[in-house]
């Protein structure tokens, strides 16, 4: 990967059917793993910031592509991108490194991942840190005949599965500027008309906002994209009335210890009903937009060691 020889060693390991690009740092602290999991539109290198010091910390830290992203495999069946798939890689991926269970982190619709894990896989997970996706309960509505009842058809999770293709074909052709469009600081990731959210920031002339990134970092991002392209990642919206049913006889309680992350400028709610959902949690948040661990690095990075180190101590 390009610019990452100061971020972290990679590898594509195969797991659960799939070929896996996993980034690693601290390999000589192995017994003490954490697994970082990025969201959408993003990469393993949003984490870049948090890989040294929780290496420097003792952690072996393991940074997966997730499957749609990166040098990952891309299936092209739909419903290999469901949460038993998604889920099922990670749990791939400790038996890969011989772990019973680790810590898992994750940003977004990597936060989803991780909630879901720790349902679907419990005895895997020890501690859960989410950054600014709470755990989403499920209502009497699939998700996406929900939200199309709500926000209606234009709204990029019904767009994107109402329209298959449209929107990717779009972001395809636009990757450089719709990744440098989204990932703006201190700003929620929305535009005028935020129903065509995507195809908006995809086609957006003028972005606003301060860029969330240096050039050289961004690149990394457009490049991976620019070779996978985004139907894979959209795929994943593309499951959500799957998961619906998957999870239907699921209990949806979480018992390990748990720190949960918001950007108070994000869109995304914070959660009313969190501490119903998640018996041991603790409540943090940073005066930045969605891309929390980016946007406020330093902040990011010590408020996950104390928490660490609190959790080590208890």
């Amino acid at each position: 990967m390009a610019n990452s020889s100061h971020f972290a060693e990679s590898t594509l390991i195969s797991v659960n059917g799939v070929e896996l690009e996993v980034f690693e740092a601290g390999k000589e602290h192995a017994g003490k793993p954490i697994v970082l999991c990025h969201g959408f539109p993003e990469h393993a290198f949003s984490w870049r910031h948090q890989v040294p010091a929780l290496a420097a910390a003792g952690y072996h830290v393991i940074i997966p592509n997730q499957r749609g992203y990166g040098n990952s495999s891309c299936p092209t069946e739909v419903t290999e991108y469901d949460i038993e798939h998604l889920t099922g890689d990670l749990v791939a991926l400790l038996d890969h490194f011989g772990y019973e269970n680790a810590t898992f982190v994750g940003h977004d619709w990597g936060a989803n991942v991780v909630w879901n894990l720790a349902l679907l896989h419990p005895e895997r997970v020890n501690k859960i840190i989410n950054l600014a996706l709470p755990y989403q309960e499920r209502g009497e509505q699939p998700w996406i005949e929900f939200m199309e009842a709500i926000f209606g058809g234009d709204f990029y999770f019904v767009h994107f599965n109402r329209q298959p293709g449209v929107a990717d074909t779009i972001l395809n052709k636009n990757a450089s500027r719709f990744l440098r469009n989204i990932f703006r600081k201190n700003l929620p990731p929305t535009t005028p008309e935020p129903g065509m959210l995507m195809i908006n920031l995809a086609q957006a002339e003028k972005p606003l906002g301060e860029p969330l990134m240096k050039d050289d970092e961004l690149s990394v991002f457009i490049s991976a994209f620019e070779s996978s392209g985004f139907t894979g990642s959209i795929n994943w919206y593309r499951n959500l009335d799957r998961n619906w049913h998957l999870m239907a006889d699921i209990t949806p309680i979480i018992h390990q210890p748990t720190l949960m992350i918001y950007g108070e400028r994000d869109t995304i709610p914070k959660s009313e009903n969190l501490k119903n959902r998640v018996s041991n949690l603790d409540v943090a948040s940073l005066d930045c937009g969605h891309w929390i661990q980016q946007e406020k690095p330093e902040e990011t990075t010590q408020l996950i060691l104390k928490w660490l180190e609190q959790q080590s101590a208890s």
